[in-house]
């Protein structure tokens, strides 16, 4: 098992769920915000009420961490309900794309897009969320093709499992322990990036045995903080387990899926929550993670921190203990 351990990149604010990303040969990480909102925690998250982003990067691992102060605050959405959850972002063609899960009006998840000229923003949304999208924590892959995939959802607060039917239901409804998983969700993205260019599918994650892996199995179901990356040909697509705390993975040949599940990448971290990204930079991949240390423990105020991640040569990764030191 690997040494993990790390220091919050930043202490002077409080971020969760970084999604990291190499733009013009600098690093940068797009987090929540956390605030102490005064909200009792619950099932559904509504302690999790954070109203802006603040987007981070540096230059060098290990150097100074610039915070690019507000890119894009709740007020400025003309659909917005509340809770700016998990965000990831793109480039395409120069313009740079921020992509959020917020609750509309009536108190029901969906995705956001805002644009802007720099990576660092500030960025300007769209009057409407994102057609035909729901559910929580969009990332936004780029292939070798110049594709660019969406993946999302998440259950419990996510209501990803509101989506099990044909159409939306307002009851949280879980599948059986004995039947398969609630799915992630994939769609490729229009040239323009602002809309889904095909209707919105469904991956699947087999066991070893080329099984889907089932709803009560809550140590490799897929809960929420999809990412993909793609190592020596294959697809890495990892998640966090929710209530069991961890990072794990599963690959696969398409970026579609289906994605075999291969073990664990993240042991679980001081809070409740566990969500990451993965990137290459400057020729080494990095793990880039939250923990509640900073806050002495507390689930809804987290600090992102980034690790060293190891594939093996089989393509296996090396799992991470965040609390181990190096010797």
């Amino acid at each position: 098992m690997a040494a993990g351990y790390a220091e919050p990149l930043v202490t002077h604010i409080y971020t969760a769920d970084p999604s990291a990303h190499v733009f013009n040969d600098r690093l940068y990480i797009y987090p929540s915000h956390d605030v102490e909102s005064g909200i009792p925690q619950n099932d559904n998250g509504d302690h999790f009420d954070m109203r802006d982003y603040h987007i981070l990067s540096m230059d060098e691992v290990g150097g100074e961490v610039t915070d690019h102060g507000m890119a894009l605050s709740v007020d400025d959405i003309p659909w917005a309900g509340r809770q700016l959850w998990a965000p990831d972002a793109a480039e395409k063609d120069g313009t740079y794309y921020l992509y959020f899960p917020l609750k509309d009006k009536q108190d029901v998840f969906h995705i956001g897009v805002a644009t802007s000229d720099d990576p660092a923003g500030p960025f300007e949304p769209q009057p409407e969320p994102m057609a035909g999208s729901f559910s929580i924590d969009p990332a936004v892959f780029k292939d070798d093709d110049g594709e660019y995939y969406m993946y999302f959802g998440g259950i419990w607060g996510g209501q990803l499992q509101r989506y099990e039917g044909e159409e939306y239901n307002p009851e949280d409804e879980y599948p059986a322990d004995d039947a398969p998983a609630v799915k992630p969700r994939i769609a490729k993205l229009s040239d323009d990036m602002m809309s889904f260019a095909e209707p919105v599918k469904e991956i699947d994650i087999l066991d070893q045995n080329g099984d889907p892996i089932l709803t009560g199995d809550n140590a490799r179901r897929f809960f929420e903080a999809a990412w993909v990356h793609k190592y020596d040909g294959k697809y890495y697509f990892s998640y966090s387990t929710g209530d069991t705390h961890k990072i794990v993975y599963a690959t696969g040949d398409n970026p579609y899926g289906p994605f075999t599940y291969q073990g664990v990448i993240l042991e679980p971290v001081q809070g409740w929550t566990n969500h990451h990204s993965i990137a290459k930079y400057k020729g080494q991949w990095y793990l880039f993670y939250h923990d509640s240390s900073l806050s002495g423990g507390k689930t809804w105020l987290r600090s992102v921190k980034m690790t060293e991640l190891t594939h093996r040569e089989d393509g296996s990764i090396v799992t991470i203990d965040p609390y181990k030191k190096a010797e």
